[in-house]
Formats: C-alpha cells, structure tokens, sequence
C-alpha cells in the first residue's frame, strides 16, 4: 500500500510538472508570436513566415499576413518567393564541396581557372584568388551602371502593377542586359574585351586589402565551379544540396518553378512586382519556402554530412579577419566573414537578403544549436527588431 501511495505521488507530481512545462511553453510561443506580430504590423508587411529550429527538429512556426493580399490566400509554411543574398550561403557550401572534389583551393588564383583572363586595372601585377571573393576583398565591385540591370523580368507570367516597375526604374534597376547566362555575362563585365568592361568594375587594389560587397564577385564563384564541374550551377546545387536535404520546391530559375505556390512580392500593400529571374542568379536568386529553407538550416546548424565534411564545416566558419589587421572599410564591432556566412559577435552565424519585394534572414547559435528563419514578401530596409526577437529565443537554453 506505501510503495503504491508512493507510486500514485511521484504520478501525480509527473503529470504536474508535463503540464506545467506545456503551459510554460506554450507562452512562450505565444509571447514570441505577439513580438513578431508587433513588428510585422510596424513594418506594414503583406505577409511573412517565421521558422525558428532546434537539431532536427521545428520547435516552432508561424504565418502572418498573405502570401497574396488581393486573393487572402495566407502566407504559409509552402510559400515561395525569392530569398535575395541568403543565397549566398548556398555558394559557400557549393565551394566547399568543389574543394572536396578537388577541383581548386580557396588559395587558387581565379585565373588559373578562367578561359580569360581577368587582371584589376587598380592593381595589375596582383592576384585574386577564391578566398578574396568569398570574402568580398577581391577587388571586384558591383558597378551600379550594369549591375542594377542584372533583373528579367516575367510579365507575362502574372499580374503586376506599373507602378512598382516604375519605381525600380527610377532607383536604376531594370530588365536591359542582353546577356541571358552567367557564362555571357562574367566574360562581358571582367574581360577587357567584354560589353560591360570597365574600370568601375573594379575597387582599389591589392586584392584582399579593401572589403566591398560583391554580389559579382559571389556570382564569379559558382562560374568557377560550372568550369570544373561541367554542370550548371543550378544542377550542382541540385545534386549537391537541393535533392539531398529533399528540398523539393527550391529551384533558381522562374520557368523551372511550380508557381501556383509562388508568393506575390510587393513594393508596397498594393503593388505588386512580375516575377523575375537574375543574370546572376546565384547571388540572389534561389527561390524557396520556409519549409524547404527551414531543412537546410537544420542541415547546416547540425553540421550535416549530407553535404560537407565535419573540415569543411570548421573551414566554413572560421573568421576570415584579424581584429588586429583587418581590411579597409570593415568594422569588425558587429560581424566578421567567414565562407560567403556573417560570423555575428552576438555568436550567431547567417545572413540576410534582400532585393525588389523580399526581405529574409537565416541565421543559428552553434553553442545552443538553435536557429530561425523569416521569409517576407516586401523588402524593407531595417530588419532588426525581427532578427533582435529570434536571436534572443535562439540563445535560451
């Protein structure tokens, strides 16, 4: 009878504690939705959707507003839409897995890989090499008077309004590029016999002595992997990272995509942008869901051998920069580089994208092993109180 009274106690306390941690949790998860609403509201979203992992697990998930205001059809977990520079992480494990396969080093000067040669006017005698381009101090810039061309457009595939072409139009950005492929456009923007060439197209040199963003210099990475490789990046991707991790309704290209799923991006509540591809496309251009992005993210915060081994991990995440020598025009306060991903002194690991009608962050804690995600379909300039809101639940233990 004690032994059973015994039993029946400890029960009882079981079942007090399970249901005193489910309500703990559950307003958790309720304070942290009301955070993000807060913030979705202030930002005037149309819609969005918010991942936030644990291992291999999505502890929890959230939509908010529309994937397609006009129809209340909800932003939801199947939601796709462009996902702007967060493609960029792609091309850090696409390099890596070309460095598996031995097809150069980070140390290997991009003209021993190049069918032309490319040479800084600001720095003749320099070289560049892989590392400097993932790091964004090749010397390699993006100049404004070609790059914001690197847009097509698909009007005929949707519904779109004038007024959002017009205002890209008015920033610079447009459809006017001939070039239809990476191949075309790399030769005519670096080779001094190209369309594009020009000085502008480079920084000040040496090479790795001055950090600029490049979304070329990205682009001019996964070149050098379609070279050695023999295959698309689209299909290196593919193979490498997309169809192991079953991220079935990714893809680079608008003509290869399902789009009854397909998010409407907006310039504003109102109106909406065509869809569009880049010429550039791995720099900015992969479309996703959340629920796609949310398995690479696991994948990679778990350092899955899927995709790289437990090196190129370690590679891929090391700080690229001294706090003592590092290059021009960086402030080391708030972010390092590592591989192509922002190494945060926060001790987040990520990076952010955006481009006409997106705005995403994807980002994990290595020491807690949680991350999160937001997908949105308008860009808007400052996402901190979202990205503030999910770092601080990705840091509780």
């Amino acid at each position: 009878m004690k032994t059973y009274k015994t039993l029946k106690t400890l029960l009882c306390v079981l079942t007090f504690v399970l249901i005193t941690n489910s309500i703990q949790a559950q307003a958790q998860q309720d304070s942290l939705t009301i955070k993000l609403q807060q913030a979705f509201t202030q930002e005037s979203l149309p819609g969005m959707y918010v991942i936030m992992t644990d291992g291999n697990k999505i502890t929890y998930e959230q939509g908010f507003g529309y994937a397609d205001i006009a129809n209340q059809i909800p932003y939801s977990a199947n939601a796709v839409q462009n996902i702007g520079s967060v493609s960029k992480t792609f091309i850090a494990i696409a390099l890596m897995k070309a460095i598996e396969l031995k097809y150069f080093t980070l140390e290997t000067d991009i003209n021993d890989v190049l069918p032309f040669r490319v040479t800084n006017p600001n720095d003749p005698n320099g070289k560049i090499t892989i590392r400097e381009l993932t790091n964004h101090t090749s010397g390699i810039v993006d100049n404004p008077e070609v790059y914001h061309y690197i847009y097509h457009f698909y009007p005929k595939l949707r519904a779109y309004d004038s007024v959002s072409i017009s205002t890209l139009n008015q920033m610079g950005y447009g459809d006017k590029l001939k070039d239809t492929t990476l191949t075309q456009f790399v030769y005519n923007y670096l080779s001094p016999q190209g369309q594009h060439y020009s000085k502008a197209n480079f920084g000040e040199g040496p090479a790795g002595g001055t950090s600029s963003y490049s979304n070329i210099g990205s682009a001019l990475v996964a070149y050098l992997i379609e070279l050695k490789s023999g295959l698309s990046y689209a299909d290196f991707t593919k193979k490498y990272i997309l169809k192991p991790l079953k991220m079935d309704h990714s893809g680079w290209h608008i003509p290869d995509m399902d789009l009854k799923n397909h998010a409407i991006l907006y310039l504003d509540q109102k109106n909406r942008f065509p869809l569009y591809d880049l010429v550039t496309y791995p720099d900015g251009g992969l479309k996703t869901s959340p629920e796609d992005l949310s398995k690479y993210l696991m994948a990679i915060a778990m350092h899955d051998k899927k995709l790289l081994t437990e090196a190129s991990y370690q590679t891929m995440f090391t700080a690229q920069f001294s706090k003592e020598h590092p290059p021009k025009n960086i402030n080391l306060t708030y972010r390092n580089k590592g591989i192509f991903w922002n190494l945060y002194t926060n001790g987040t690991i990520g990076h952010d994208g955006d481009d006409p009608g997106v705005g995403t962050y994807l980002f994990f804690n290595p020491s807690t092993g949680k991350g999160g995600l937001f997908l949105t379909n308008k860009y808007f300039p400052n996402k901190q109180a979202i990205v503030d809101v999910l770092v601080k639940e990705a840091a509780k233990r």
